[in-house]
Order: structure tokens, then C-alpha cells, then sequence
């Protein structure tokens, strides 16, 4: 069985992640580690290297294809990323959100920088991803109607959310065995 979470930018999708795999004992593929990583060793800021992937689009071809392949290769894994849920086929798919305002505090946080300069990079790097993926993929990445779990991390901690997916997806399971007996 396949996992995505998916989220925007602050939304917890890698604490999430990581949390669900360490608990089912399954691996996790995070494109958002790729992205970063990718952006520090080009010395560039998560915004930078946006703008930068919005100019050369094989970077997200690159992680999207990578992405992929290695979840086609695992039999059981979580595969956290933006665009996971539409590029992993049949798989359970969890989107996480929050506030902007929560999800800016926690990059700010994260990152060591200023809640104002968090806010303004985050927006930045929003928009340019959508248009990313709406000129690469034809991919509204507002449209959530694609996941069969929407979590709200400004009202759950990720161990919650973690039991959350977990009852969900024991619900999924019944419900597709159940139709496929029918």
C-alpha cells in the first residue's frame, strides 16, 4: 500500500510523514528533502530555487520522475511531497493544511528567520509553484478533491493527525474490500 501526504509549504506534511512511517515501519519518500536539499547545495533559498525551477523545468520533472520510481519500487511506503497525491497512483491520499498565518510561524521557526520575511517568502514561493504546476502538469494544486483525507494541522498535533490517517485509512481498507465483494 501506498500513503501521500501532501500539503503546502508549513503545513507538517514531513513531521506527518515521518511519524506515519516510523509507526507502520515503512519507508518514506520525501520530495520536499529533495527540493531542499537541491536549493542548499545551489546555495539558494527555498524561493530562489522556486523561481530558479520555475525557468528549468526538469527539476521538477526530475523529482516528480525520482518521486515515482521509487515508490513504484516499495510495496509499502509514505510518500510525502506538494504534487505526491497526483503523482503516486493508487494510492490513499492525505492532504494537510493550516492557517497561513500557523503555517508561517512554523517556517519561521523552522527556517530561524523572521515571521514577516517567512510570510513574504511563502507567498512568493506559493505562487510561483502554482503556476509551476499549473504550466508543467496542468495541476491546480487548490483542488484537493483528488484525496480522500483533508487534515487540519492548526487543530491536530502530528501524532493525532498520525491516528487520524490510521482510522481513516482502516475505514478506506473496509470500504474497498467491501465493494470489491459486491
Amino acid at each position: 500500500m501506498k500513503i501521500t501526504i501532501s500539503g503546502l509549504p508549513g503545513s507538517g506534511t514531513t513531521t506527518v510523514a515521518e511519524l506515519l512511517a516510523e509507526k507502520l515501519g515503512w519507508k518514506v519518500i520525501s520530495a520536499g528533502e529533495v527540493f531542499r536539499r537541491l536549493a542548499m547545495e545551489r546555495g539558494m533559498s527555498l524561493e530562489e530555487f522556486s523561481r530558479y525551477a520555475e525557468e528549468n523545468p526538469d527539476i521538477d520533472i526530475y523529482i516528480d520522475r525520482m518521486q515515482r520510481d521509487l515508490a513504484e519500487k516499495e510495496e509499502n511506503v509514505v510518500v510525502e511531497g506538494r504534487l505526491s497525491g497526483w503523482m503516486i497512483k493508487d494510492a490513499f491520499k492525505v492532504w494537510i493544511y493550516a492557517d497561513p498565518e500557523i503555517r508561517y510561524e512554523r517556517i519561521a521557526k523552522r527556517e530561524g528567520i523572521e515571521l514577516s520575511r517567512a510570510r513574504v517568502e511563502t507567498k512568493r514561493r506559493e505562487e510561483l509553484e502554482r503556476r509551476r504546476y499549473k504550466k508543467s502538469y496542468s495541476i491546480d494544486i487548490d483542488d484537493i478533491s483528488i484525496y480522500h483525507v483533508a487534515i487540519n494541522s492548526g487543530l491536530f498535533n502530528a501524532e493525532e493527525i498520525v491516528e487520524i490517517i490510521l482510522k481513516a485509512l482502516e475505514f478506506y481498507r473496509s470500504s474497498t474490500a467491501t465493494s470489491k465483494q459486491q
